[in-house]
């Protein structure tokens, strides 16, 4: 084989690597069973919840961990069920332990499905936060359901995402090895001496 169809097929796997990470997003799989960013708000009725910070990171979103306090935050719900576009639903936020309001948005019917809550300034501080959804039908009981999030934190690195790096610096260094033959020798030294 030569370098040049080595470095083709290298750079094919590298590539499908970096398309396979969009299957890892919220948890690792397909579906609302493994969807760490969903209410439950009645059993096998789901609200499906992500933040952005499109200020600071334009390309990411985030749930469970929101980078920064004090940044535009956009928090955005898409129901999962036709039947929740027709019942009034009520949007809070509260800092926690305290359960002080930082943003509330009134009962009102989402016809489209999605909701945009649209915080200007973020949340005040550093801390923990409890999203409150709250349904209001026309007769019966109001249903709440909630979902904490962490914000101020800084952007972390996922386990995933440090695999998929580590993974991505295996394969270069294998393609190095495999189309230079001067790299190639000093590994090969290298394995050599480590052996003995």
């Amino acid at each position: 084989m030569n370098s040049i169809h080595i470095l083709r097929k290298g750079s094919l796997v590298l590539l499908g690597l970096l398309f396979s990470a969009s299957l890892w997003a919220h948890g690792g799989a397909a579906g609302t069973d493994t969807d760490q960013c969903k209410f439950e708000l009645e059993p096998t009725h789901w609200l499906h919840y992500t933040a952005y910070q499109p200020n600071a990171f334009p390309a990411e979103d985030f749930c469970a961990n929101i980078p920064r306090a004090n940044e535009l935050t956009l928090l955005v719900f898409d129901y999962q069920d036709i039947k929740y576009r027709d019942m009034a639903v009520e949007f809070e936020v509260t800092k926690e332990p305290e359960g002080t309001s930082v943003f509330k948005l009134p009962a009102a019917k989402h016809k489209k499905g999605t909701v945009e809550l649209r915080l200007p300034n973020g949340v005040p501080e550093a801390g923990n936060y409890l999203i409150h959804i709250t349904l209001v039908p026309d007769s019966g009981d109001r249903l709440d359901a909630h979902m904490s999030f962490k914000a101020g934190g800084g952007q972390a690195v996922s386990r995933n995402n440090m695999l998929l790096y580590a993974l991505f610096g295996f394969a270069g260094l294998y393609v190095l090895y495999l189309s230079h033959a001067g790299f190639k020798s000093k590994v090969d030294e290298i394995i050599a001496k480590i052996k003995s």
